[in-house]
């Protein structure tokens, strides 16, 4: 019978998800099948599975991390926010439509089926199943339509592990409050509380503990430490944590475009290790960086409409003049093109210009989204493309909206490139991900700056997450809530 088990948070961005990746790595370390599920997730950072189904990016790491394929099972319910309270609502991988707060809610009976039909299947597949909750597990407003927290935790009755955040403040309070404002049959689910994100000597903290674990009745499971792991950030929240700035331009720095509809900026993550990258909202001065990237979005008419009205695109051409390379990624590479034509789909019926850096036109014309894994040859010439002409890069396309060029693809079929090989424009999602693209992509920049590109030594982050867990958290008292024996070893299969 499958084994489960729950994390709630406090509040969103508490550490929820990368505990959850932390259990999945260490029970796949025990020669466990284990699974991650999260009932319903809003986020803009998305992944595509090998079958062409749009899921969240966190449940996607958590599988990575378990050593499985990422299905849209684990993530059975997908929001993607698109402004003025409105939601395009994924289910099992599959745009169903775009809704307002109050249509989504009406249908939320509904719903119910849909995450019961996903614990079935995956239940069918997994010894266990580690379930990470959505925003506060206490949201009391929402309790008879929370079917990411109370919903899910009623129906599983497994023990709940529930995680605050001490970096925000306040963690002593939000635990307790959250322990006590749940329902009381959930409440009493919960067996253990860990303080997450803490900078600093965990023996100022101990007189607090042993209060919370009195007034609570809870056991306190452990203080993790802050950690800098390479894994992908699971939504916008994230953007906050980013470290960017001068450092007396010792190291390349790139611009991303901070769009108010961001998606999947988790396409430049690669790339943190090696230079600066620095976010800057349409307002913002861009300064004199080395590159400039516009990232995917939700909303390409909306955010092209903000950028325009806050002389962002000007700033932009300013510095493709001073020959700064500039990378457009899914809606970005859509956004550097010539015009933009919205028939109700994005936006509004309109037609606008984009940057017109690349001679292109994108059409929205029709509700389908292209979500597919894809591999291809690139093709574009130029001081970045040329000396990888001719291998393979490998992505994901998440996109709506047809575009068509007249400059020459920069892979395959895929994408532009502007006569000088400074303007990319692609639809592949993950690109950094391909080491010869993020090699030529950076070694151009380091040569235009006259400076020398270091080596950078990737560890294995889910391994490291799992070693910090398990030297932070009580494990022995964790096992004991799924009645997994704390020497036990299993072989995998068995």
């Amino acid at each position: 019978m499958t084994r489960f088990i729950v994390v709630l948070g406090t509040t969103s961005h508490s550490g929820k998800s990368t505990i959850v990746a932390a259990l999945c790595r260490i029970l796949k370390n025990r020669g466990l099948k284990v699974a991650p599920f999260k009932s319903q997730n809003m986020s803009l950072n998305s992944w595509v599975t090998s079958e062409g189904k749009e899921m969240g990016i966190a449940q996607a790491v958590q599988a990575w991390a378990s050593g499985i394929e990422p299905t849209e099972l684990m993530n059975p319910i997908l929001l993607k926010p698109k402004g003025d309270r409105t939601s395009q609502v994924i289910v099992f991988g599959v745009p169903r439509a775009d809704k307002s707060a109050e249509e989504y809610y009406r249908e939320i009976d509904g719903l119910k089926t849909v995450v019961d039909r996903a614990i079935e299947k995956l239940s069918c597949d997994y010894d266990y199943v580690v379930v990470e909750g959505a925003g506060g597990g206490a949201e009391i407003n929402l309790y008879d339509r929370d079917i990411a927290n109370i919903y899910v935790a009623s129906k599983l009755r497994a023990p709940i592990i529930l995680v605050g955040d001490i970096e925000r403040g306040g963690v002593f309070a939000s635990l307790y409050g959250t322990v006590k404002l749940l329902p009381p049959d959930i409440r009493q689910l919960v067996r253990g509380l860990v303080i997450n994100k803490f900078r600093g000597d965990p023996a100022i903290l101990e007189p607090g503990l042993d209060m919370l674990e009195e007034l609570t009745g809870v056991p306190v499971l452990g203080v993790m430490p802050y950690l800098d792991l390479d894994l992908p950030s699971e939504d916008s929240v994230s953007l906050g944590d980013k470290r960017g700035g001068d450092d007396g331009g010792e190291r390349v720095e790139i611009a991303v475009i901070r769009l108010p509809r961001i998606s999947n900026f988790t396409d430049f993550e690669p790339l943190e290790r090696e230079v600066i990258v620095r976010y800057a909202s349409p307002g913002q001065p861009l300064g004199r960086p080395d590159a400039v990237i516009i990232p995917g979005t939700k909303n390409t008419v909306a955010d092209m409409e903000e950028m325009r009205r806050r002389g962002t695109d000007r700033e932009i051409l300013a510095l493709r003049n001073e020959g700064i390379p500039i990378l457009g990624i899914c809606g970005g590479y859509q956004i550097l093109g010539k015009s933009i034509v919205d028939q109700g789909i994005e936006n509004t019926t309109a037609s606008m210009p984009g940057l017109g850096l690349l001679d292109l036109e994108t059409r929205f014309d029709r509700y389908e989204k292209r979500t597919v894994q894809v591999e291809k040859t690139v093709t574009g010439d130029g001081p970045i493309l040329g000396p990888i002409k001719g291998e393979r890069v490998y992505g994901y396309e998440i996109h709506m909206g047809m575009t068509t060029t007249q400059d020459p693809p920069a892979f395959g079929d895929d994408g532009a490139v502007s006569a000088d090989g400074l303007i990319i424009g692609t639809y592949l999602h993950g690109i950094f991900q391909n080491q010869n693209f993020r090699d030529a992509f950076l070694d151009h920049l380091y040569r235009e700056k006259k400076l020398v590109r270091g080596s950078v030594l990737a560890g294995d982050g889910y391994d490291e997450l799992a070693s910090a867990t398990e030297r932070y958290l009580d494990m022995e008292k964790i096992w004991n809530m799924i009645d997994l024996e704390p020497e036990k070893r299993r072989l995998q299969g068995k």
